[in-house]
């Protein structure tokens, strides 16, 4: 079951903060360039090349307002899942906080083991794109029952979101990733899979109520 909504962007919430000047989007809007939200293509080459001077391929304009109308994607969400093996599962989002990452623990019968990521900030808060994403710290700590708690050494990758995008670029475009020693590719079915907590959750977020992915795989099937 879930919890959340959109508590920070789109137009009325901004409004109630006492927002009165709007934009559409950003390029050519005065207004814009006084938001510090605002996404300036035509500063960022690459951006540029890619989607301003794209538009009349696919009409797609990247830097609309995100306190404009039509926002409707939830920006806050609580989320509870409990799995037929016991365990259960609390996610929490915040999708407009100043820090970029993500931490993630398992508490288990013998101990806790933490992963704290931090990433660099994304180009439209004005970090560089070449490092967007890029990994700033990762720590792996683990913290036994009545033993003292211990770091453990991560390997990273060079790249964005911890040497991943690489891998993931050269696999879509490149040679592939190689020897996959741990088992980390994932194939169509195991897509469906990561989804379908999502799908649950966006459920319970309309009906106020639990959701069985049972029962949405009974619907699919």
């Amino acid at each position: 079951m879930a919890h959340g909504g959109l508590m920070f962007y789109g137009r009325e919430n901004a409004e109630s903060r006492g927002v009165t000047d709007f934009y559409t989007r950003a390029h050519g809007s005065e207004v814009a360039k006084k938001d510090p939200f605002a996404l300036h293509l035509e500063e960022h080459e690459q951006l540029r090349k890619m989607y301003l001077e794209a538009e009349h391929e696919d009409a797609y304009y990247r830097d609309q307002s995100v306190f404009g109308d039509g926002i409707s994607i939830e920006d806050t969400m609580g989320v509870l899942v409990k799995y037929k093996c016991g365990a259960i599962l609390t996610y929490s989002l915040i999708a407009y906080s100043p820090w970029e990452g993500f931490r993630v623990v398992f508490n288990g019968t013998k101990g806790r083991l933490e992963l704290d990521v931090v990433e660099m900030s994304y180009v439209n808060s004005g970090g560089e794109q070449g490092v967007e994403g890029a990994l700033e710290k990762c720590t792996i700590t683990l913290r036994p029952l009545f033993e003292t708690p211990r770091e453990i050494e991560v390997e990273g990758g060079l790249g964005g979101h911890g040497g991943g995008d690489p891998v993931l670029l050269n696999d879509l475009f490149g040679d592939g990733v190689g020897e996959d020693r741990f088992g980390r590719a994932a194939d169509h079915i195991d897509g469906a899979r990561s989804i379908l907590t999502g799908i649950a959750a966006n459920k319970s977020l309309k009906t106020e109520g639990v959701v069985f992915v049972k029962d949405i795989l009974d619907l699919i099937v």
